[in-house]
This record gives structure tokens, C-alpha cells and sequence, in this order.
């Protein structure tokens, strides 16, 4: 079985895969100062609780948006699965060509999210990944990479309004049913999901107007399921985006 991670700046998702198929997924809050033997405690006991014993791994694919745990995700690969793990980067084959000024900037959830977009869906496409950050990527119809926008995750909009505004307080991320909002709690959630969704819609309209074809629109991400039916012209949601693509690099690279 493969083990995929996909670590984010707030969470990490991870998902355990038998050949294509997921079979476990779980997620929990991204410590950046958490050590290789922590990571593999949490790991393990997540894993069993699924029914799926350790020995059962044999291999594990990162993808991984926070240096300070490069060392913490090689050491958890070698002391508990038996060897290190895949980490997207550089040097790690994509199948793709990636038009980027310097390609190893790419964030390495960005590329396996376009991997799987192009095996699952199929090209031209737009994939919106809601998460720390806001990223909108474009893939052409061969897959390869075309570039991207990167705003402002809903949360961390949320969470600085809630800081920097002394009379606002914290609300639940709920699609609203106006945006006239008539209290604070109601006008937060209209500007911020209906926000969210006017962001998005207006980048993948100019995505569009740049790009030859007719793209799909695919989102993922956490809050993927929430913005969908706020945004119009969804071809497909699919929360697990990223480790598909981790799975999917990780055998390119080891056939």
C-alpha cells in the first residue's frame, strides 16, 4: 500500500491507497515543529484506527509546502515504513513540462494537483485548490503546466478580519442565503463566501480568455465541497485531488 501526505500550511491530508484505490484518508493540524518519531506516533495510530497496519505501507509519497518539516517527513518514511520517502521536487519526474520561470518554485501540491487533473478530466482545465492559499493552475490539453494565481485562503481572510476588526468576531463558513446580510455574522459569511466565489469566478473567466480551448473547472481542497455550489460552471469536485496526484507521481517514478 502507498501512503500519500500531502502537508499543507494548516493541515495535512493524508490518504492510504491499495493500487488506485483509497482506501483511508485522514486529516489533522500541520505542527511545523513536530519530529520524525512524533509524526510517525500520530501516523501509526491514525493508520490503525482505519484497520490498516503499518507493516502494510510499503511506500510513501510527500508532497510538502512547509520546509521546516523536510527532515521530520524523511526521518518518519525511514524509522517507520522502511525507507525514505518520495518528496516532490526537483529531480522528481511529472510527465509534464512545467512553464514556470523556475519550475522548483512551483509548489509540489500545485503539480500533482495538474497531474491528476489531466488523468482523472482530461485537458484543457482550471483547478481551484481552496485551502492555506487560494491557487488557481491551469493545465493546456497535453497536461502540461501552464502557470497560475495564488491569493489569500478564505481562512486567513477570515482570521485577519477577525484580528484586525475590533467589533467582528468569529463566524462558522456557511454558504449565506443572500448578500444582503442584515447582522455581522450574515454580512461576514456574504463577503467571504460570496467573495471567495466572485475571486475564483473572476480569475478562471481570465484564465480562460488566455488559454485555447475550452478549460474544465475542477475544484479541491478543503472547503471545496462548500464553494461548489457557489460557483458556476463546476465541471467535477474532487477533495482528494492531491494525493491522487501523489499517487500517481510516485508510480511515474518508480516504474
Amino acid at each position: 500500500m502507498l501512503l500519500a501526505i500531502d502537508v499543507g500550511n494548516t493541515d495535512t491530508v493524508l490518504g492510504v491507497f491499495d493500487g488506485s484505490r483509497l482506501v483511508a484518508d485522514f486529516r489533522l493540524h500541520t505542527e511545523p515543529r513536530a519530529t520524525g518519531a512524533e509524526l510517525g506516533l500520530v501516523v501509526v495510530a491514525l493508520l490503525r484506527s482505519a484497520g490498516v497496519e503499518p507493516e502494510a505501507i510499503s511506500a510513501v509519497a510527500v508532497s510538502n509546502v512547509v520546509p521546516d518539516l523536510s527532515r521530520s517527513l524523511e526521518d518518519l518514511g525511514r524509522q517507520r515504513f522502511g525507507g525514505p520517502p518520495l518528496v516532490i521536487g526537483p529531480g522528481v519526474r511529472t510527465g509534464i513540462r512545467i512553464h514556470y520561470d523556475d519550475p522548483s518554485l512551483v509548489g509540489a501540491d500545485r503539480i500533482a494537483n495538474a497531474v491528476a487533473a489531466q488523468h482523472l478530466y482530461g485537458g484543457p482545465a482550471i483547478i481551484c485548490d481552496f485551502g492555506t492559499a487560494t491557487t488557481v493552475d491551469a493545465i493546456d490539453a497535453a497536461g502540461d503546466y501552464l502557470g497560475g494565481a495564488v491569493a489569500p485562503g478564505l481562512m486567513v481572510s477570515h482570521d485577519a478580519l477577525v484580528e484586525r476588526a475590533a467589533r467582528l468576531s468569529n463566524v462558522d463558513l456557511a454558504a449565506p442565503t443572500a448578500v444582503l446580510g442584515h447582522n455581522p455574522r450574515a454580512s461576514m459569511q456574504a463577503g467571504l463566501m460570496l467573495g471567495y466565489a466572485g475571486l475564483a469566478e473572476g480569475l478562471v473567466a481570465r484564465m480562460r480568455r488566455e488559454m485555447e480551448g475550452e478549460p474544465k473547472l475542477i475544484l479541491t481542497g478543503g472547503l471545496a465541497p462548500l464553494m461548489a455550489g457557489l460557483i458556476p460552471g463546476v465541471y467535477a469536485t474532487d477533495e482528494w485531488l492531491t494525493l491522487v496526484g501523489l499517487r500517481l507521481l510516485h508510480e511515474l517514478n518508480t516504474a
